[in-house]
């Protein structure tokens, strides 16, 4: 590898590394002012998202630069189309983390109603996952990111949960189908970002070994 080329893949490992930190805190940032009915953060959430949005571009401009100018190959090659879609994933987690913001605003303003599901453990998973998936990319574990594609089914799990438990609580107390409702899509929403952490651990896999494992995740 050429020392300009050592430089640039240096510079935007950076640049994603960065963006990870600030949608990862995005997420927890969303469901922290959806459990705790807080409205001020979940403006935060929307307020920040035009810089993920931006970054995004930049570093979609980064990898496009890279392969022009320096046409890496081998694992350096792996590094830079995984680093596209990892991207892609990071800035649809950022739109994800704003979605479940907004139902947080509509809920703070809103009488509280007891939740009968376990969407704060939901959460913990979701976020659990997005870290691992993270630290798994950086540190090119395979074993750690084949660990968060199998978490994925627990997570779907618990939506489903989540939505039986909904839709039975809205059949015996009707006037509160609003709240019900907006829980439900919080459970998608995070059920959707468990799936991008698992495109970013599976992107994960291919940069460290260059195995493809997407459709073969009960392969093992």
């Amino acid at each position: 590898m050429s020392v300009h080329l050592q430089r640039e893949i240096e510079k935007l490992k950076k640049s994603i590394l960065a963006l990870c930190a600030i949608v990862e805190e995005q997420v927890q940032v969303a469901m922290r002012a959806m459990l705790d009915r807080d409205s001020t953060l979940a403006l935060r959430v929307e307020q920040r998202d035009d810089d993920i949005d931006r970054r995004e571009v930049e570093i979609e401009e980064e990898c496009l630069k890279i392969l022009a100018l320096h046409q890496p190959v081998a694992t350096d090659l792996r590094f830079i189309v995984a680093a596209m879609k990892i991207n892609n994933d990071l800035e649809r987690i950022g739109d994800l983390a704003v979605n479940i913001a907004r139902k947080a605003v509509a809920a703070a303003a809103e009488p509280a109603v007891e939740v009968p599901f376990d969407i704060a453990g939901m959460g913990e998973k979701t976020e659990a996952m997005l870290r691992d998936s993270i630290d798994a990319m950086v540190n090119m574990d395979a074993r750690l990111a084949v660990e968060v594609c199998r978490r994925d089914d627990e997570v779907d799990r618990l939506k489903h949960q989540i939505r039986a438990g909904a839709e039975e609580r809205i059949g015996r107390e009707p006037q509160k189908v609003g709240p019900l409702l907006r829980l439900l899509a919080v459970s998608r929403n995070l059920e959707r970002i468990a799936d991008c952490a698992t495109n970013i651990a599976e992107d994960a896999i291919y940069i460290s070994e260059g195995r493809i494992i997407r459709h073969r995740r009960g392969d093992g």
